[in-house]
């Protein structure tokens, strides 16, 4: 089975993350197949419009880290050390890049969150053109509270400084409801209407010509670009790899290792573990 589905329905290109029984969790398929069909929606002269979606109860749960984490030995994220910080944003540089096929993409993109977009999948849905949230839904990027950093980097360029702060020092997860008024996504709207709110916004973008969207998209994109985003996201991949090879990232690997994920990723979450000391913390300290 396709872990993304590509259809097309007249103007409109559907492109939707196809592992619901993961809440559509990231492996080393999805950011290579996202891709494809990126690039097939812009490959259709009739197509003026993407909607990126989700199957099952999620838009996307992040990587899935009972893959990345919970399984023991080395694989593509976890290294054994010394690590090799070069190898390791190789990787982690090509999903970015895959990621941002949607930033870069001729056609603009629309994300229709709900559930959860957290951790890379708020990644994936930052690299689109707008969101549109349910309001019960969540974004956010938990692993800043350990074993990881944005690759995409698009908190900043989205939010500004401050809030963009508030965000990755605390790891939290927002609504919809929230997301909206800090101006991190388009638009906030009941779980009952998330379909319709998408549908008409995207119906009303097709009815622009193509070269029209794709100078529009062109010039804010630029603009973007020239506050040194680049740069930054070649920063923020190496950074990422740090944090998965530091002594705090690598204590959180062994934690997953022995008492699953879900478990570690409880701790880590309600910030009840000393990662560095490696056993819960003490208030008193």
């Amino acid at each position: 089975m396709d872990k993304v589905i590509f259809e097309k329905d007249g103007r409109i290109a559907r492109i939707t993350l196809n592992r619901p029984e993961v809440m559509n969790a990231i492996d080393d398929d999805v950011p290579t197949q996202l891709e494809a069909c990126v690039q097939k929606a812009n490959a259709d002269p009739d197509i003026h419009v993407i909607i990126l979606s989700g199957a099952g109860d999620a838009f996307c749960a992040g990587y899935d880290l009972q893959f990345y984490a919970q399984s023991t030995g080395t694989n593509n994220v976890t290294q054994d050390m010394p690590w090799d910080p070069m190898k390791d944003y190789t990787f982690m540089a090509r999903n970015t890049e895959q990621f941002m096929s949607l930033w870069r993409s001729h056609k603009p993109v629309l994300c229709k969150v709900h559930g959860y977009a957290v951790a890379g999948g708020s990644d994936i849905a930052l690299c689109c053109d707008m969101i549109v949230m349910a309001e019960d839904a969540k974004i956010g990027y938990m692993p800043t509270r350990v074993w990881g950093c944005p690759t995409t980097a698009m908190w900043t360029y989205r939010l500004g400084p401050e809030r963009a702060k508030r965000m990755l020092f605390t790891g939290d997860k927002i609504s919809g409801i929230e997301a909206e008024r800090m101006g991190l996504v388009l638009k906030a709207v009941p779980a009952s209407d998330l379909d319709d709110a998408v549908e008409d916004l995207a119906a009303r973008m097709a009815t622009v010509p193509v070269n029209q969207l794709m100078m529009q998209k062109l010039v804010v994109n630029q603009a973007i670009e020239a506050m040194g985003l680049k740069n930054t996201q070649m920063i923020a991949t190496v950074f990422d790899g740090i944090t998965r090879h530091s002594p705090e990232g690598l204590n959180f690997k062994a934690k997953a290792e022995e008492v699953g994920w879900k478990e570690a990723v409880r701790l880590r979450d309600e910030g009840t573990w000393d990662w560095t000391d490696h056993r819960p913390i003490n208030p008193e300290r």
